[in-house]
């Protein structure tokens, strides 16, 4: 698929990871809707983007995910600012096991419903064009990590919902693509805040083991991810993909037996 003159909407916009998928479309000549709750770094990034690929190529939104009203709005923005919706990145999530209720909201149940949405948008039995919705989960949600219980089980949620519902949209014939990019610790905020007692909650004893852990597997760039993202977004015989990308091995795919639905 070329991504010339199409449209993406990106959660979580404004630095990190999609910061990264929103520049790397750029690029491929696609515009962007930057989705993001923190509106100071929001518009700087697109002033930063306006510099380089001019001001109408992207639109900043100031949107808290976990607000339902929120969300659909930007998408109603998003359609009538560029006339268009193709592409859709849940990406938006946090690291937080004291605000366990708020780490599931932001990380999982808003991912569903960016889904949702993004169905209602552009599936062709409801007169959209088709389109490829990909959803940011993690290592995590393959291998789950004792210092983020909470953390692992939104990541796990977004696998197996990407998965079933990549197999909902086939099966229906709407034309949308549902893919799961799977990263492992990537150098964006979050790495931050990884150890604190604030992220670990109850489990803060075991700070040592958050900062083993990303000892042992390293730190890769934003920029690797985005190029597994890009795959996924113009790759047309990709539904229903999981692709991880580590230090060890780059770009993966992991292979699961199909289902007997």
């Amino acid at each position: 698929m070329s991504l010339l003159g199409k449209v993406a909407l990106i959660t979580g916009a404004a630095q990190g990871l999609g910061k990264a998928f929103a520049e790397i479309l750029l690029k491929n000549g696609a515009k962007v809707s930057l989705l993001d709750i923190n509106t100071a770094i929001g518009l700087k990034t697109k002033t930063t983007f306006d510099e380089v690929y001019g001001a109408q190529q992207t639109m900043f939104i100031a949107c808290d995910v976990t607000s339902g009203n929120q969300l659909k709005d930007a998408f109603k923005k998003t359609i009538e600012n560029f006339l268009r919706l193709d592409i859709v990145c849940n990406n938006a999530g946090i690291a937080d096991e004291t605000n366990w209720q708020r780490c599931l909201d932001l990380n999982l149940v808003s991912v569903i419903r960016g889904t949702y949405l993004g169905l209602d948008c552009m599936n062709k039995k409801t007169g959209g064009a088709g389109g490829v919705i990909i959803n940011v989960s993690s290592m995590a949600g393959i291998n789950p990590i004792i210092f983020g219980p909470v953390y692992s089980a939104s990541k796990h949620g977004v696998v197996g919902f990407s998965r079933a519902v990549a197999g909902a949209s086939a099966a229906e014939n709407l034309g949308v693509r549902i893919n799961v990019l799977c990263p492992a610790f990537t150098d964006t905020p979050i790495m931050k805040i990884i150890s604190s007692p604030e992220t670990l909650g109850q489990f803060a004893g075991l700070e040592k083991f958050a900062i083993q852990a990303v000892a042992a597997l390293g730190i890769i760039d934003p920029s690797l991810v985005a190029e597994g993202f890009l795959q996924l977004a113009t790759d047309e015989t990709k539904n229903g993909e999981v692709m991880t990308v580590t230090k060890q091995k780059g770009i993966d795919h992991l292979k699961y037996s199909k289902s007997l639905l």
